[in-house]
């Protein structure tokens, strides 16, 4: 089940009162989908081109089952699920690493922003 698209963010970023301290949000900000907003809800989101994938990437430069971000306590881990062409976090592949708020992520040709829901 694909997440929901929510409409959070000014100019400036994220509406941050609109999620609890330990909720995450992802904004598209370059690819295809430009300003998709995902509010990370559950404890572990997959991301890829698989149409089942909660974040849905359609493009072929992403896998099917590219990667996944895992919510545990009050902090968010990425992890690479075997991609062909990587996940990056701020330019650097890496195969598992814990996200703080303003990190980018890129995923195929997607460059997507990381928020947390109050900055720590």
């Amino acid at each position: 089940m694909a997440h929901e698209v929510v409409e959070v963010v000014d100019e400036f970023g994220p509406d941050r009162s609109q999620f609890s301290e330990s909720q995450g949000l992802l904004i598209v900000t370059r690819g295809p989908n430009l300003g998709a907003r995902y509010a990370l809800d559950t404890d572990r989101i997959t991301v890829g081109r698989h149409p089942d994938s909660e974040i849905f990437l359609d493009d072929i430069t992403v896998s099917r089952k590219h990667a996944e971000l895992v919510h545990t306590g009050s902090h968010y881990t990425l992890r690479d699920t075997g991609s062909l062409n990587g996940t990056y976090l701020n330019g650097k592949c890496i195969d598992k690493a814990d996200l703080d708020d303003g990190d980018e992520l890129q995923i195929g040709k997607f460059k997507l922003a990381f928020f947390h829901g109050t900055k720590h």
